[in-house]
């Protein structure tokens, strides 16, 4: 299904005897080696929606899961994996509620380790599914798990944060953390299905909103003019969290993640340019012991990264300027801790998965929703140009 075109349509459905809910609907076409595509839905409910499609067994081709484990962090399993367990037992399907520590140094084999082993007192079987209820590492932790568990089982991907709503949910890149590196050890595999229930924003703290924001930044800046110039429009009403910009920034971003995710699956091309700010990104969080939130070590890397695209003549500096001024009108940061080094950095960087030969290739933009290093889509960058600029940036070697 490699090219296929995202369809995004808006859809009545029943998820109560009384109420009708209106769901945004984007259609991943998940490559040409996948088994089909994939439907994200978006609006206030979907998890009342998600609930009753996998008790009806209409997400597994008419057949009805022998159990469900819901996976969430200790956080959204008090806030939403409690009830949502119970919905799934009421309509007769056999769930268990998995729960690990909350935060990014959770996201380990560790934590893989003992939900595997919760998995196998559950005799927890082919015929089973696993849903990710909770933010970013919630689902690349559950989605990992159900790839290697019976050599894969399915996983839905029901997203509470904006960052996993808009991105980290959609495209099937699945993973844990190692000490030398975020993401190290992983697997592509796709969901069933994306439920994003709106509702559950209520209770995101604004740290974690804007952190989200983030990641829709880094789609408008390299991939998508349009998606840049609402957020710009609307980035005061996002911060309210306005339901209709809020609406507009979930449909924004996951249109321009499945466009990308439907041409490239396995990040072998144009998939690629999701990487942006997180070169230097990951490097930052990681060096930070991930006392910085994922969206905000982006932010940063996104304005590092455009500098090193100045520096290098690719990006005008008018339109880093641009990009940075929206990242601090988030109120998110745009400099590193002073207290990281820069060999520290350079040393993340190297170890990042755009590496070829042990030669670094960072995602740039040319201009406003536009890359460089044409059908690469990525470019070389001299070591001196990044050492300069962390340099500039206030760090010692």
């Amino acid at each position: 299904m490699g090219g296929r075109a995202v369809k995004v349509r808006r859809r009545g459905s029943r998820v109560g005897p009384r109420r009708r809910a209106a769901f945004s609907l984007v259609r991943v076409g998940a490559g040409a080696r996948a088994a089909k595509a994939y439907s994200v839905r978006i609006g206030a409910g979907a998890l009342g929606l998600l609930a009753r499609d996998l008790a009806s067994g209409r997400l597994t081709s008419g057949r009805i899961p022998s159990q469900a484990a819901v996976v969430s962090d200790a956080t959204v399993g008090r806030l939403y994996g409690r009830a949502f367990s119970r919905d799934l037992a009421r309509r007769g399907l056999r769930a268990t509620l998995l729960v690990f520590p909350a935060g990014e140094t959770h996201k380990s084999r560790d934590t893989k380790a003992r939900l595997e082993d919760r998995l196998a007192r559950l005799a927890f079987g082919r015929d089973g599914v696993i849903v990710a209820l909770g933010g970013g590492v919630t689902g690349d932790l559950a989605g990992f798990l159900a790839a290697t568990w019976h050599r894969g089982v399915p996983v839905v991907q029901a997203p509470t944060t904006v960052m996993a709503m808009l991105d980290s949910a959609i495209g099937g890149k699945v993973a844990v953390d190692l000490p030398a590196g975020k993401n190290l050890v992983g697997a592509f595999h796709p969901p069933l299905a994306v439920y994003a229930d709106t509702r559950t924003l209520a209770t995101l703290p604004d740290r974690e909103l804007r952190a989200g924001v983030a990641e829709a930044v880094k789609c408008g800046t390299i991939a998508s003019a349009s998606l840049f110039r609402a957020i710009e429009r609307d980035r005061a009403t996002i911060l309210r969290r306005d339901p209709d910009a809020i609406a507009r920034l979930l449909l924004g971003g996951a249109r321009v993640k499945a466009r990308i995710v439907t041409g490239d699956e396995r990040e072998s091309g144009r998939r690629m340019l999701l990487n942006f700010g997180h070169t230097l990104g990951h490097a930052v969080e990681s060096a930070a012991g991930y006392r910085l939130r994922h969206g905000e070590a982006v932010a940063i890397g996104m304005v590092l990264e455009c500098r090193i695209a100045v520096r290098m003549g690719l990006l005008a500096p008018g339109a880093a300027e641009r990009v940075a001024t929206l990242i601090a009108e988030l109120g998110l940061p745009t400099e590193p801790p002073r207290r990281l080094r820069i060999g520290t950095l350079l040393a993340g960087a190297a170890r990042d998965k755009k590496a070829r030969a042990g030669v670094v290739r960072y995602v740039v933009p040319s201009g406003i929703g536009r890359h460089a290093g044409g059908g690469e889509f990525s470019v070389r960058v001299p070591g001196a140009s990044v050492r300069r600029v962390l340099r500039e940036a206030g760090l010692g070697d």
